[in-house]
């Protein structure tokens, strides 16, 4: 006999409705899963015999095919151990279910019947919405995180006999709602302040200019001046996630399987991978693709510390997500693509030994050395981070200084207002920020006076700076106007943001 059981899978971080059809036909026993299964799928047929038997069921001694439609795309994971299962229960008539074309089903099996979570609950509970099924059958520790969609009804299991009990209406199970308000409260805070990092005012300035504009940021400074301190501090002053915002960082997350019981990412992600990281530890990737770093801070920051001791080629990979916003990860059957719009902030010394701008240490580099250690970092990859930060060496008196330092919450609120600006310029566009705009938008929103003009055009010249440079320091300069309520840029706000191109500048040793 024939069934058909409604499951679902990823690609990328969006899902897809697959439909499971079991069939049972005499012949010698066998079972065989086609529809471009990986080996996770296919591994299926051993843990559902396993769970059927020991659930008190039966596995059929006879040629059972599996087929997972469309069968043009790859199936990945353990996610339709449940549905096979189900399947086989349906087309052997163990079980009537009434329900099975009304819900679909998820869930890897554990040999005992007992239902384990899967990784991308949250995009499979989207598509089921959209394909305007009744609900979705889950594992009772996927439940809350497919519970933040609303519009259909999520079903908890623990053990294949709830599936079962559920779909064939003699077990009743109470549907999960989350309430997406209250998550937000209790989610949605930071256990980190800006008040509790002595000095860097000037420090502090170039992260609220760069939040209010969604600009790059590397910090250049000696160590112990608190560059990774600031860093971390830099999502708590980024406007609030939106819900749209929210659920796409979730859906990284979840097809990630990194939730840690979390069920919706209500605060901005700060990722901090270490210095020997690969290439597609950053940018993604794999025999089946996973998201990396680059897609992981989504919506939020990625801090890489020590740049100059990333490998070349791995920094390399960073210039086209940060251009497009995204990752688009080829394979010889299938493309997936990733979303990966973050704010970039990177850390370096200014010197291999750390202490060239230091005046309590000496530096024993030589310029040869100086020069060799700055190499380490493409011109391409500085042009596109708009802000040269460099963070001096704290005095004593600054750290005795028993009151408290400009505050998150103080700068959070110049952020929004700047932020609110760029939302009604860019009304209707799919730009947020000062940071993301076109050349055309420059030209339109970037126009400067006579002085001013003559200023930058100085800066170019004895600077050498590229084209793009010119365009961050418009970009930078337009955001300054905003952090100030000033509808012109004016002279002051360009000469400002060239001081935020301190790497353009010659070094004399």
């Amino acid at each position: 006999m024939l069934a058909k059981v409604l499951s679902a899978g990823t690609a990328g971080i969006e899902a897809f409705i697959v439909q499971c059809e079991v069939d049972v036909a005499t012949g010698l026993p066998s079972s065989v899963v086609v529809g471009l299964p990986d080996a996770a799928v296919k591994e299926s047929r051993e843990r559902t015999k396993a769970a059927l038997t020991n659930s008190r069921y039966f596995y059929p001694p006879r040629r059972v095919t599996v087929n997972l439609a469309p069968a043009d795309t790859k199936k990945e994971g353990p996610v339709f151990d449940l549905p096979i299962a189900l399947g086989v229960l349906a087309a052997t008539d163990q079980a009537k279910m009434p329900r099975l074309d009304r819900y679909a089903v998820v869930g890897e099996l554990a040999l005992d019947g007992e239902v384990r979570p899967v990784a991308g609950a949250l995009p499979v509970a989207l598509a089921v919405r959209d394909a305007e099924l009744e609900g979705l059958v889950v594992p009772w520790e996927n439940a809350p995180e497919a519970a933040v969609v609303h519009g259909i009804n999520i079903i908890p299991v623990k053990t294949l006999s709830q599936a079962v009990g559920f779909l064939s209406g003699e077990l009743p199970i109470e549907a999960i709602e989350a309430d997406l308000d209250s998550l937000f409260k209790t989610e949605g805070k930071y256990d980190i302040d800006f008040a509790e990092v002595k000095g860097q005012e000037h420090a502090k300035r170039a992260l609220t200019v760069a939040a209010a504009g969604g600009h790059n940021v590397i910090m250049i400074g000696p160590p112990g001046t608190g560059k990774t301190m600031l860093a971390k501090r830099l999502p708590t002053i980024l406007p609030q996630l939106s819900l749209d915002e929210a659920l796409e960082t979730t859906k990284v997350y979840s097809v990630a399987g990194l939730l840690d019981g979390s069920p919706l990412l209500a605060t901005r992600p700060f990722r901090s991978p270490h210095h020997t990281i690969s290439d597609a530890g950053l940018i993604g990737g794999g025999s089946n693709p996973r998201p990396g770093e680059v897609s992981l801070s989504h919506n939020g920051v990625l801090f890489l510390d020590e740049l100059p001791e990333f490998k070349r080629r791995t920094l390399e990979v960073l210039r086209q997500p940060l251009e497009d916003g995204k990752v688009t990860i080829a394979r010889a059957q299938h493309t997936v693509a990733y979303p990966a719009r973050f704010m970039l902030v990177a850390s370096m010394n200014p010197c291999p030994c750390g202490y060239y701008t230091d005046s309590r240490h000496e530096c024993r580099c030589t310029p040869h050395q100086v020069t060799q250690y700055r190499a380490r970092i493409s011109g391409p990859l500085l042009d596109r981070i708009d802000i040269h930060l460099e963070v001096p060496a704290i005095q004593y008196r600054e750290l005795a200084d028993k009151r408290p330092g400009r505050s998150s919450e103080e700068m959070s609120k110049l952020v929004r207002v700047a932020r609110s600006v760029q939302e009604e310029r860019f009304q209707g566009r799919k730009i947020y920020s000062n940071s993301q705009m076109t050349n055309r938008d420059i030209k339109r929103y970037c126009v400067l006076d006579e002085k001013s003009e003559a200023l930058l055009r100085h800066a170019m010249q004895e600077l050498s700076l590229s084209a793009r440079a010119y365009h961050k320091i418009l970009k930078v300069a337009r955001t300054l106007a905003d952090l100030a309520a000033a509808d012109e840029i004016k002279q002051e706000h360009v000469l400002e943001a060239i001081q935020f191109r301190s790497l353009d500048r010659q070094f004399v040793i």
